[in-house]
């Protein structure tokens, strides 16, 4: 986890992620299932280990998603609003936590990784990344009707 957690310090120094961010083993060469989530704000960081997505909402939206692995692009992705997830504490024990909205499309993304998937796979056929140059919401949180 330290690894993770010394990568994510990096990547803050250098960018701002106005939308959280995080970071999964397997995207720094550590082949194990683990992931790290700093939700924007003060909020505290997430820890995933052994992740695994027990229950999804129907109700889906589409957000623009980056990502670490190639940074220089977004894309939409859609993605359900809530989303029950059962993990391994540090300690041990099995905890399940039920996320929404921005915070479950920060850890989904995340479990994605460590199943190989990358955003694009998510992506509606015929819609492309676009050039992060051409994104107009760096600095902003996602935006939810009714939020």
């Amino acid at each position: 986890m330290d690894e993770l957690f010394a990568a994510m310090e990096r990547i803050g120094q250098v960018h701002p992620f106005a939308k959280g961010m995080g970071i999964a083993a397997p995207q720094i060469g550590i082949a194990r299932a683990a992931a790290v989530v700093h939700p924007p704000g003060d909020a505290p960081t997430i820890i995933l280990l052994n992740p695994k997505i027990t229950s999804s909402s129907d109700e889906m939206d589409e957000q623009y998603e980056g990502c670490l692995s190639f940074f220089d692009v977004r894309g939409l992705a859609p993605r359900p609003l809530k989303i029950t997830v059962e993990a391994t504490a540090p300690t041990g024990e099995t905890v399940t936590t039920v996320y929404d909205r921005g915070l479950a499309r920060l850890v989904h993304h995340e479990i994605d990784h460590l199943a190989g998937l990358l955003y694009t796979a998510r992506m509606r056929t015929g819609i492309e990344p676009i050039p992060v140059e051409e994104y107009r919401q760096t600095g902003r949180a996602w935006i939810y009707d009714g939020a």
